[in-house]
């Protein structure tokens, strides 16, 4: 009872800093602070309360037994890191959304692709994912590509929905005002669509990043090499060596918290005169 009432006490003291922190402005020293704060304190309170009331590790390790078995399967945790993410997350990344903006813009050229291939591709973004990796990996095998070929899935519609709409974002005057210059398609997409669309394609970018993560992971739970994060998971779980499990899942979430950084800096980047971006 003192454990959760200690826990209690410092999770309210913690939550007025922040509070307190929060109406002094939104600077950006403070929009970091803040986070950082909040996490540290939820992880203090795993390390506390699980300390505290002598958990079975199997059921859920403390915090600091997660560190010891990163620091101590890096070489491990990396390997897994380039089989999943850079074989077959990233390849099929830039695969499924490459694919899905050149067949945004083909829609957009073409009324019937619009009307023919959209509710095929609401049929494929319905299919469950334990029902494709395994097929993916009959068809391609063991090895990366069959990860990639269910990351390609996972991330195709997302992005071609949104770069769809993007296409739609243009006005109609700005439209009219394009062909009254004799400006051919080529130069109204360039000109007009892809810069009203950018915001959207970037936002099916984003959601993007976490899908493909998410598909290659769980394709390997399937087949895979002697390597690979879902293949670590699946593998440690068996054992009962939840640390190494919880490790790998930090690694996946840093990767994939740090993919979805980078194509918001490339957003902001590339979208710098949108509002949304001004500050």
């Amino acid at each position: 009872m003192m454990i959760l009432l200690g826990a209690i006490i410092f999770w309210l003291a913690m939550w007025a800093v922040n509070a307190w922190l929060a109406h002094r402005g939104s600077s950006r020293a403070i929009r970091i602070i803040v986070p950082i704060i909040f996490g540290i304190t939820v992880v203090a309170l795993w390390e506390w309360l699980v300390w505290g009331w002598d958990i079975n590790p199997v059921l859920l390790p403390a915090p600091s037994a997660i560190y010891a078995a990163f620091i101590g399967n890096i070489p491990t945790l990396w390997a897994d890191f380039l089989q999943t993410f850079v074989q077959g997350a990233l390849t099929g990344y830039i695969i499924g959304c490459g694919a899905a903006f050149l067949t945004a813009v083909a829609i957009d050229r073409s009324p019937f692709l619009q009307r023919g291939l959209l509710p095929i591709g609401n049929f494929v973004a319905a299919l469950p994912i334990v029902g494709i990796a395994p097929i993916m990996v009959m068809w391609f095998g063991f090895g990366w590509q069959s990860k990639a070929a269910v990351v390609v899935i996972m991330v195709y519609f997302p992005m071609l929905v949104n770069t769809v709409q993007g296409m739609k974002a243009t006005d109609p005057m700005q439209r009219d005002l394009m062909r009254t210059y004799a400006a051919s398609y080529p130069q109204r997409l360039m000109k007009l669509r892809l810069p009203a669309a950018a915001p959207f394609i970037f936002n099916g970018l984003k959601i993007s990043t976490t899908l493909a993560l998410i598909g290659a992971i769980v394709a390997e739970y399937f087949g895979s090499p002697i390597v690979g994060m879902g293949f670590r998971i699946q593998t440690e779980l068996g054992r009962l060596n939840l640390d190494m499990v919880w490790a790998e899942i930090v690694v996946a979430a840093i990767a994939g918290t740090a993919f979805y950084g980078l194509v918001t800096l490339l957003e902001r980047a590339a979208t710098f005169w949108h509002p949304s971006q001004r500050g």
